[in-house]
């Protein structure tokens, strides 16, 4: 009777045994193991947006301006110059929501981040989205790739093409300038660029990489609307432009500049795009051609040049209500793009509480307005977007190339208002 006992426990402890052993292995193989062995995780391939950019069939091309996010750390990040009553529970999210409803009420072709995007604290019409302008707010991210990833999150889902430049902050955190342009080029649907991988001023079997001061300096082309005649041919550039963070000249610190380095890229890259128009000899582009002596071009950065104080004194279209915060450089900005003749409009960000566009020299500057929530703003003027358009005039038969440049901006409030409607260039003007 005792040994038959003695037989039913050993059994029973036996199964106990076997099944924490294999409990035990079951959770090693599926919760622990991917830990223990090197070399053996998930490759994740970027996905792209459809290429080239080009404007849609209806012969428009949207683009998405956002500037100065200053994105911390997300739902714990709070709010910045917001009414009392919005205070609690404002937080970097308000900013991603904003993002959202963008996106859902303009649907553009591509979106531009022309901002800092964090702060170091811790079918389509075709949509571009740039990002100009500390995407992050250094200081507060605690992690900067952390935040890039959920601050670009909303663009990335909707699967549109963006671009993105970098502000004075964004270096704050955790990366270098230049790694946070290597991560953003990486990045789902990102058409941002590090910088140009050769220079077009070299002869064409030697190309050489270009030296030029930053990161975050290219240029994107547009084509013509698919099945068109110019569906192959550029009819709008895009030039991208790193204007730096800090620096200190002649013992005072002030704000960074474009250099020398990237105005001679900019006048080669402009240079090239007017002898390669001039070298077409398609014949179905002929008209076109001899209507437009050069493709027109918009340039984003994101410290304003010094010049943009004059405006004070000029009309305008938006609101000018702070002072311009740019370098005591003046680099000559502004004469290139007026001796390179293709530019016809600038966007720019920095000054949270300018929104305004003004001419220069028969250029368009205009500031996108604060976006984010963790940027300084003021308590009751709505953070806001600017939206620019590209329109193709037509012909009797086909597209004929850009005629006019449009822009407005849209405010975060309950009715996604929309304000300050203006036309920036017209080719029949």
């Amino acid at each position: 009777m005792e040994s038959s006992v003695r037989e039913t426990l050993n059994i029973r402890c036996t199964f106990v045994y076997l099944a924490l052993l294999f409990a035990v292995l079951y959770l090693l193989q599926t919760l622990i193991s991917h830990r223990l062995i090197l070399g053996c995780q998930s490759v994740t391939l970027k996905q792209n947006p459809p290429l080239p950019l080009r404007f849609s069939s209806d012969g428009k091309f949207k683009i998405l301006q956002v500037a100065d996010m200053h994105f911390g750390n997300g739902l714990v990040t709070r709010c910045r110059d917001v009414l009392p009553s919005e205070f609690d529970g404002c937080s970097d999210l308000n900013t991603t929501r904003f993002l959202r409803r963008l996106i859902d009420e303009e649907r553009p072709d591509f979106v531009a981040f022309t901002e800092e995007v964090m702060k170091a604290e811790s079918l389509m019409t075709l949509f571009l989205v740039l990002f100009e302008r500390d995407n992050i707010f250094g200081t507060s991210a605690a992690d900067a790739a952390e935040s890039l990833f959920k601050v670009f999150g909303p663009v990335m889902e909707s699967r549109l093409p963006w671009a993105a430049i970098l502000g004075n902050h964004d270096q704050e955190s955790t990366m270098t300038r230049e790694e946070l342009m290597t991560l953003i080029s990486l990045m789902d649907y990102s058409v941002s660029q590090i910088n140009p991988a050769e220079d077009p001023s070299s002869p064409a079997n030697g190309r050489m990489a270009v030296d030029i001061d930053g990161f975050g300096n290219y240029n994107l082309r547009v084509n013509g609307p698919p099945g068109s005649h110019l569906a192959n041919s550029s009819v709008l550039n895009l030039y991208f432009l790193d204007s730096g963070d800090r620096a200190t000249v002649n013992g005072f610190r002030t704000y960074g500049w474009i250099k020398e380095s990237q105005l001679h890229w900019l006048r080669t890259v402009s240079q090239g795009l007017k002898e390669q128009k001039k070298d077409s000899n398609e014949p179905a582009a002929a008209d076109f051609i001899t209507r437009r002596a050069e493709t027109p071009s918009l340039a984003f950065f994101h410290i304003p040049v010094p010049e943009i104080r004059q405006l004070y004194f000029k009309e305008i279209v938006g609101q000018f209500q702070e002072g311009v915060a740019c370098s005591a450089v003046n680099s000559g900005v502004l004469q290139t793009f007026v001796s390179m003749g293709d530019v016809k409009a600038v966007f720019i960000g920095h000054d949270h509480a300018n929104d305004f566009c003004g001419n220069l020299d028969g250029i368009w500057f205009c500031y996108g307005g604060g976006f984010g929530y963790h940027g300084y703003g003021r308590a009751g003027w709505p953070r806001r977007a600017r939206i620019i358009v590209s329109e193709l005039g037509k012909g009797e038969k086909a597209w004929m190339g850009v005629e006019r440049i449009r822009t407005w901006k849209r405010l975060d409030d309950e009715k996604m208002s929309k304000i300050d409607e203006q036309v920036l260039w017209d080719w029949n003007s």
